[in-house]
């Protein structure tokens, strides 16, 4: 750690953590099911984009889950959703982690929308067939689908999106100041062609979507 942090303002205890802050609000804590409510349901079936926490040996990973609302997750009843695992760099960081430790957190998104949804719960990896033809775009199937077992279930408030702005057009940063894919493998690869790899992306990304 580069800045020098006094070890006399850690904190060690929840008792030292709760201390700083003011009890939870009971709505808080009564905004959680243990599986999905109509309104929570509803909500999954408009998002087309969450990220995906799990852990395992090798440590923490949370990845990026987009397609089409309805494409995105199949509700299968109110305490078990499933979602494919599409194509994609077949590093398989999250799945890895699912075989060791099946405990898995969920962030919906919404476009436009100013809270989130959370869904923690557990996980499990399967084939079977009937299931991935149910995620099917193009003739091609997921090669597997993650099912998961709704644990708790709960809705984020606006705060963060709105600190964030994350919607407002104001605030979205032009292209040219944000590096590349190329530019970022580059930097852990100084021999790779980043140019020839960005002039590639497009055309890349629209054969293997899916």
């Amino acid at each position: 750690m580069d800045v020098a942090v006094s070890p006399d303002h850690w904190i060690k205890s929840l008792d030292a953590l709760e201390a700083l802050y003011s009890p939870a609000n009971p709505r808080a804590i009564a905004k959680e099911t243990q599986m999905l409510t109509p309104a929570y349901r509803k909500w999954i079936e408009w998002a087309p984009f969450f990220a995906l926490a799990t852990s395992g040996p090798g440590g923490l990973d949370c990845s990026p889950r987009g397609d089409a609302s309805e494409q995105l997750v199949h509700i299968m009843d109110d305490r078990h959703i499933a979602f494919p695992d599409r194509q994609g760099n077949n590093r398989l960081d999250s799945l890895k982690n699912i075989i060791a430790d099946p405990k898995v957190g969920l962030l919906f998104l919404v476009p436009g929308i100013l809270e989130t949804l959370r869904v923690n719960g557990t996980a499990r990896i399967t084939t079977d067939p009937e299931m991935k033809a149910l995620f099917q775009v193009n003739g091609k199937d997921p090669v597997t689908v993650v099912v998961v077992r709704i644990e708790a279930v709960y809705f984020q408030c606006a705060r963060a999106l709105l600190r964030a702005r994350l919607w407002d057009a104001a605030s979205h940063v032009p292209r040219q100041e944000v590096p590349t894919a190329g530019q970022m493998i580059k930097g852990a690869l100084p021999q790779f062609d980043a140019d020839q790899y960005d002039d590639a992306l497009d055309t890349r990304l629209a054969e293997n979507l899916y």
